[in-house]
């Protein structure tokens, strides 16, 4: 299934944007903070003939990295907003993201009529411990994936060959992870990296730690079907994922109608990669 790719016009230029099939049943979905509309090519793949789904680049990233800020998750979910209403009516579409997406996600649909909203490995505020500095923050938890955002390498080759050893991808590689690095990759060859502008990166990290009370009242402000799937391992494979078992209890004993769910033997990444794995996403998708 190849992507169709176009343009929509927001604040400040054009959003590049891919659809995935042709059915007329919509999802329109959110990468994470470091990533692409790639990301989101596994998933795609798997959902039945009469779905289709719509993945953006966000500003700062992909082939949407040349949009100006300000950046922070706030102007990411207007944008997110512009995209759906370019489809169609809300009230047809199932609204997900990924990581920091499903960040996005929650406040794009706040006070909003999506059909449903599906948050992929994110979404819950993350608590920041009191007297923290964010920047310390963001390092201790984003650090090898922003420090690869300044790092040059000889090809696009050799930018596949580092994610191969990345250990979320160690005995998961497949043709959509390559894919998705492959989509990532700019510049000529002796100085290929990463498209996602390091500046973008760092505002809406920041954001993400300071701004809980603010991702808080999104989350209460969702009017549509909420549910949660979770990766029990983290963004290198650790046995702690991003959203733990405790954060999730926790916030499903504040949202009653919020439905967890733990996608067994997946981590961070191959929650949307790994094929079984992302089967299961697609499932949960269009239910």
């Amino acid at each position: 299934m190849n992507p169709v790719f176009g343009d929509v016009e927001v604040p400040g230029g054009r959003l590049r944007v891919a659809r995935f099939g042709t059915g007329p049943r919509l999802i329109v979905a959110v990468h994470g903070i470091t990533a692409s509309l790639m990301a989101w090519s596994g998933v795609a793949r798997r959902l039945p003939a009469e779905w289709s789904l719509v993945a953006m680049d966000l500003r700062g990233r992909g082939h949407s990295a040349e949009l100006p800020g300000p950046y922070g998750l706030p102007r990411h979910a207007e944008d997110v907003g512009l995209v759906a209403r370019s489809l169609g009516p809300e009230s047809g579409i199932v609204l997900t993201g990924h990581s920091m997406g499903a960040y996005v996600a929650a406040l794009a649909a706040a006070g909003r009529d999506y059909a449903r909203v599906v948050l992929v490995d994110g979404g819950l505020p993350l608590p920041l411990p009191p007297g923290l500095d964010p920047d310390t923050a963001l390092s201790a938890t984003l650090g090898p994936a922003i420090a690869r955002l300044s790092q040059t390498f000889p090809s696009t080759d050799a930018y596949v060959g580092f994610f191969k050893a990345h250990p979320a991808f160690a005995g998961n590689w497949n043709d959509r992870v390559e894919e998705y690095v492959r989509y990532d990759a700019a510049g000529p060859e002796g100085a290929v990296r990463s498209r996602a502008r390091e500046e973008a990166v760092r505002q809406d990290g920041r954001w993400l730690l300071t701004e809980g009370e603010e991702i808080g009242a999104a989350l209460h402000a969702v009017r549509s079907p909420l549910s949660l799937l979770r990766a029990p391992r983290g963004l290198l494979d650790q046995p702690v994922g991003m959203i733990p078992d405790e954060l999730a209890a926790a916030w499903t004993g504040r949202l009653p109608a919020l439905e967890d769910e733990l996608v067994e033997d997946c981590n961070h990444y191959t929650i949307l990669m790994e094929d079984r794995c992302a089967s299961l996403v697609a499932d949960r998708l269009v239910r």
